[in-house]
């Protein structure tokens, strides 16, 4: 009896295995059945599977030998519609989508460096442990405040939510909602409305870490970011303290090279215009004007000095000139001058009586001399005439 069997029931724990085999319970309101069904026989599933669906599987029941259990190895699974609760998720999701608490302009940036960091989760269990060792481990000086929260049953919504008021008390930085993964029903508290609202009403940035990453609730969609493990939450709200300590000195040496850079190309701004300062500054200007002047006094003195020796030589010139018509270098080659007693040259008889005085210039003196005769060369005289 139990080689061809159908059940009926609602999907959860659905997961797909990496070896092809897909792992779900079917369930409903009195009891649930572990289910398998080997990548061999995924050709009798024409659709995905997913929690929440309401589904006939057809196959086998066997004893699973090392559980000592029962279960299903299902040959074919056919859609029997949404199952009750996937329809109360896919309700309250619409109606609060129409709200508005899914817009993205209600989210709240996480801060990048935080110091305080609430936690709303089991006190045990490993979502717990994965939130503190991580955070730890990314920077051991974050200060972890956690809320000890009902996470599952009648009292979870509550409790969740005056946890999220208890960690605004303590003006947290940020805030990790979330639990462990588990069936739908395990984790509908966080589908309540007043667990989304407490969450959409936080003044404090809020992520969600519900479940798996497979796993998707209400306050997935509400929140200011959605991380797919408590791991993830604790990565996403935690800087890596030594990865900040390595990037601020990596910033210290590219600061100070471009501080040696920036320096160097100042001085040699600042070089260029001392230079410029120094030929356009006044002290500049007097020396330039100095140098000129002083090179302007060399030139003049050189064309003077070639000037006089032009005009040194000229007159040598002119005075040998001189020389050929002075009377005294006359003299010197045994002649005289003779001038009368008012200094008038004598150069005719006819200018002198016999007693007029006469005086004789020579070479060395001058002579007194007294007319006693006048005698006239009539040779000369004709010459003149």
């Amino acid at each position: 009896m139990l080689q061809s069997i159908l059940v009926k029931g609602e999907v959860s724990n659905c997961k797909y295995h990496s070896s092809g085999h897909i792992y779900f319970t079917l369930k409903d309101e009195r009891g649930a059945i572990p289910c398998v069904m080997f990548a061999g026989n995924r050709g009798g599933l024409g659709f995905q599977l997913q929690n929440g669906q309401r589904v006939i599987a057809g196959g086998s029941i066997d004893v699973y030998e090392k559980e000592g259990r029962y279960q299903m190895y299902a040959r074919q699974i056919v859609s029997d519609g949404a199952g009750l609760w996937h329809e109360r998720f896919e309700r309250l999701k619409a109606q609060l989508e129409e709200q508005g608490m899914f817009a993205s302009e209600y989210k709240r940036p996480v801060p990048a460096y935080i110091r305080s960091l609430g936690v709303v989760t089991a006190p045990t269990g490993a979502a717990v442990r994965d939130i503190i060792n991580i955070a730890k481990r990314r920077n051991p000086y974050i200060r972890i405040i956690l809320y000890p929260a009902v996470v599952q049953g009648e009292a979870a919504p509550q409790s969740i939510v005056d946890g999220i008021h208890a960690m605004e008390r303590q003006n947290v930085d940020v805030i990790i909602v979330g639990r462990g993964g588990g069936s739908i029903e395990d984790l509908w508290a966080f589908n309540e409305e007043i667990v989304a609202q407490a969450v959409f009403d936080c003044s404090i940035p809020v992520i969600s870490a519900v479940g798996h990453e497979t796993d998707t609730t209400i306050v997935d969609f509400v929140s200011d970011l959605r991380a797919p493990t408590p791991s993830a939450a604790a990565e996403l709200a935690v800087y890596d303290y030594r990865a900040l300590w390595q990037t601020l000195l990596e910033y210290e040496k590219r600061l100070e090279r471009q501080m040696a850079r920036s320096l160097s190309q100042a001085r040699g701004r600042a070089g260029q215009c001392a230079d410029r300062l120094r030929i356009l500054s006044p002290a500049g200007r007097i020396r330039e004007k100095r140098t000129y002047c002083l090179r302007a006094e060399e030139k003049l003195q050189e064309n003077m000095l070639r000037k006089l020796l032009r005009d040194r030589h000229r007159m040598e010139v002119y005075i040998e000139k001189m020389k050929g018509l002075s009377p005294l270098e006359k003299l010197s080659q045994g002649f005289s001058y003779v001038s009368d007693a008012d200094g008038r040259n004598v150069k005719r008889v006819s200018q002198v009586k016999v007693g007029d005085e006469l005086q004789i210039r020579v070479t060395d003196g001058s002579i007194r001399a007294r007319v006693l005769r006048r005698e006239e060369d009539n040779d000369v005289r004709g010459k003149l005439c």
